[in-house]
């Protein structure tokens, strides 16, 4: 007990000397951590929902080969905020590194990047829901795949999410934790079951390239023939588009236990763990599938036509509903770890002209009531308007999501790089307590650097070679936002004197809360 008192203190006394009060709670242990990371990269999610990625590019092979690569690429990133986390362990987490370790203008870019990633990546995560619930349930339900039966479901399962994070995160954390259990234990069923269902053992599959791009079938995945080097490459978009949302342990910092330690370990042990479990279930799907030819031409059906094929009706039915459950609390982790970065955001005065209200507390709940339901709602406009419009006879759901996670990577990467050259400097003067050494971090920060370069070559090839346009325009709108209008408003995270000036301040809002 008096390990857990004094951890709370100095958890407490980092956050002083940031320059902010210890508003949230601070209930979540360790494991606790790590499962809100391990559920929003839902490896049932991602992993199922957009497996025609590999299947539709280059076969087996870009899961028994890609995988992992994706996995590493992903893992990289992770290494480095790491890092940063545990010197810097925060709600917000990448708006602070950006400020801390760059200026205001890089930590204002980082929290825009990472907030409208967030944003839209949970009305993502909830428009791959429907379409499983659709693919599993549709017919027994009455679902069609109509704009109305989409976004009334992914308003309902979205409100049903904004709700249990406006009660508390003792209830978000214990429902997460169920969902790292619940992640594991059915990913470790499906693959016993998907190996017991193959009618023969392929393994060779796992390592064979072929080229299926612009193929019949799989041209609904990739429209366009590229070379075999490039359909490799075009199939990492999987495990890198799945292995992602693990800086929500750095949002949750401020309402986790020992946040400098658990923080860091939360991100990297959630996406070893992820990344080995998904490889598995995986693998004993594409071993089990009856042709991979076959396979190809289902597109992003892939999934469903492989369980029809192979798998006992009921045992189909029980994973079904163990992977439903899944995807809503990797979800309901999403809301959780936006409506962090929004709060975090809004406190220092980020979002002209609503940032007092998006960062009070909830005194009743200690949870910040009016971020989540705006994070949550705003993710349902973005379903909505999105999917009700086309661009070019494309639809702009399907165009805004192509960059949702190039914007999330580039603000994991704008503080990778900016640490580069403050690390061991006046800027980051002092390791946290989990620290891989400041040469190590320079060469992991390179490689996360040029992991960016070449997320941006393939997450901009048909058909989401509209983002490239999107993405360059947020830049420039950015930039001109910003010396217009931001420059001489924003002030950034508190600084110097300001945070001594904040101590009185800090004392009278944490007795709001009952700290002491």
């Amino acid at each position: 007990m008096m390990a857990d008192k004094h951890g709370m203190s100095e958890d407490k006394k980092i956050l002083h000397d940031m320059g902010y009060a210890q508003e949230l709670a601070r209930s979540m242990g360790k494991f606790s951590n790590f499962a809100i990371s391990f559920s929003i990269i839902c490896i049932l999610s991602g992993g199922i929902n957009s497996l025609g990625q590999a299947t539709s590019g280059v076969g087996g092979a870009a899961i028994g080969i890609g995988w992992p690569v994706g996995v590493i690429i992903s893992g990289v990133f992770a290494l480095a905020l790491a890092q940063i986390s545990s010197a810097y362990p925060t709600a917000g987490g990448l708006y602070h590194w950006g400020s801390i370790l760059g200026n205001r203008f890089t930590g204002w870019l980082s929290a825009w990047l990472n907030l409208l990633g967030l944003v839209t990546v949970l009305g993502a995560i909830n428009v791959g829901t429907f379409y499983f619930f659709f693919g599993a349930f549709g017919p027994t339900f009455g679902v069609e795949d109509t704009l109305t039966h989409r976004v009334a479901f992914v308003a309902i399962i979205t409100g049903l999410q904004a709700l249990v994070n406006h009660y508390g995160i003792k209830l978000t954390a214990k429902l997460t934790d169920l969902s790292g259990y619940l992640i594991l234990g059915t990913s470790v069923l499906l693959t016993v079951v998907c190996l017991a269902s193959a009618s023969s053992f392929e393994i060779s599959r796992l390592w064979t390239f072929t080229n299926y791009t612009g193929t019949e079938g799989a041209s609904a995945v990739w429209p366009v023939a590229v070379s075999g080097l490039m359909a490799f490459l075009l199939g990492l978009l999987l495990p890198v588009y799945t292995i992602t949302g693990y800086d929500a342990s750095a949002h949750t910092a401020e309402e986790t236990h020992d946040a400098a330690r658990s923080v860091p370990n939360g991100m990297v042990t959630s996406v070893l763990w992820s990344g080995i479990f998904g490889w598995l279930f995986l693998s004993a799907f594409i071993i089990m599938l009856p042709n991979m030819d076959d396979a190809a031409k289902q597109g992003w059906n892939v999934f469903f036509w492989g369980m029809d094929q192979q798998v006992n009706p009921t045992l189909k039915e029980i994973l079904y509903i163990l992977i439903f459950v899944s995807q809503w609390l990797c979800g309901l982790a999403t809301v959780t770890s936006a409506s962090r970065m929004l709060y975090a955001f809004s406190r220092d005065g980020g979002i002209p002209g609503a940032s007092k209200a998006l960062a009070s507390v909830s005194t009743a709940h200690r949870t910040p009531v009016a971020a989540i339901w705006t994070a949550s709602i705003l993710s349902v406009l973005f379903v909505w308007f999105t999917s009700a419009i086309t661009i070019a006879g494309t639809p702009a759901y399907s165009i805004v999501v192509s960059c949702t996670v190039i914007f999330l990577f580039l603000s994991f990467a704008v503080p990778i790089a900016l640490g580069f050259f403050a690390i061991g400097g006046p800027k980051w003067p002092q390791m946290g307590p989990w620290n891989m050494g400041i040469g190590t971090y320079k060469f992991v920060a390179i490689l996360s650097v040029l992991a960016m370069v070449l997320l941006f070559v393939i997450g901009i090839q048909p058909p989401n070679d509209w983002a490239l346009e999107i993405t360059v325009g947020f830049i420039i709108l950015s930039l001109l936002i910003w010396f217009l209008f931001e420059n001489r408003r924003f002030k950034g995270p508190p600084i110097g004197d300001e945070i001594k000036r904040r101590q009185a301040e800090i004392a009278k809002l944490e007795s709001k809360f009952g700290e002491s």
